[in-house]
């Protein structure tokens, strides 16, 4: 029985550890059929030992989204891997330590969020738009941006930025049967999260409001939503925000 991306070729971004969601949404969508080519930085060795723990080999491509040499290679290297790309998984976010402290960040440190965590994923789809050969599916991941989260801080604007670009990026490149849409998932203890002063105080809230059991050390549920997104099962879906997030979303005061 063939998988939903049987045949698909999937760029992934964010894979740093196995507790990572990035590399859930690669491990399945190797599972599931794809040949999955990774994207790292700063530390690319790094992603390939994690590479190593995936069902099939990946290769690993260095890229600093905000580096525009970076940047235009990358259509060149993807290429000569795997000819053109049906998706794209975006799961880059970053702020520097004074952003999560809201009223004493420094623009430096809001801007430096801004462009990782939100601009990329515009600068990311654009690099990839040549080898989309006939549609695609991009998908990022975001935190529900309409709530001021405890703790969170700059990294909150970030993520409504990221879902503003996400929701722009479906309107222009629609015409193109490109999609682009987002996962939002509770929080997990990845190494995006531990970076996060006081997480834990955030990610208590799941404790008492999730409907749904919500394990933070599970990310596979994340991985599959990614994967669904990818596939051909929501081919009029697009600039949507998909939860995954045992529900809380939903719970009133």
């Amino acid at each position: 029985m063939s998988g939903i991306l049987e045949g698909k070729n999937i760029l992934i971004t964010g894979v740093l550890m196995e507790s990572s969601i990035a590399f859930h949404a690669a491990k399945v969508a190797q599972e599931q059929g794809a040949n999955v080519i990774l994207t790292a930085w700063p530390r690319p060795t790094l992603t390939e030992r994690i590479a190593k723990k995936l069902p099939k080999p990946a290769k690993v491509i260095e890229l600093d989204v905000t580096n525009q040499e970076h940047l235009d290679r990358l259509e060149g290297l993807v290429r000569e891997e795997l000819g053109s790309l049906d998706g794209v998984v975006h799961s880059i976010g970053f702020a520097p330590p004074g952003a999560f402290n809201f009223l004493e960040a420094t623009f430096e440190d809001v801007s430096t969020a801004m462009h990782v965590s939100a601009y990329s994923l515009k600068s990311l789809t654009l690099a990839c738009r040549p080898l989309f050969s006939d549609g695609a599916s991009v998908v990022g991941l975001t935190f529900d941006a309409q709530f001021a989260w405890p703790k969170y801080d700059w990294m909150g604007p970030a993520k409504a930025a990221l879902e503003a670009t996400s929701r722009y990026l479906a309107r222009d490149l629609g015409k193109e049967k490109i999609r682009c849409n987002l996962i939002s998932a509770g929080p997990l203890g990845s190494m995006a999260a531990k970076s996060i002063p006081g997480f834990s105080d955030l990610a208590d809230i799941w404790n008492t409001r999730s409907p749904l059991n919500w394990d933070m050390g599970d990310p596979e549920p994340a991985g599959k939503g990614i994967v669904a997104l990818l596939s051909d099962f929501f081919p009029q879906t697009t600039g949507e925000i998909i939860h995954v997030d045992g529900g809380v979303h939903m719970m009133g005061a």
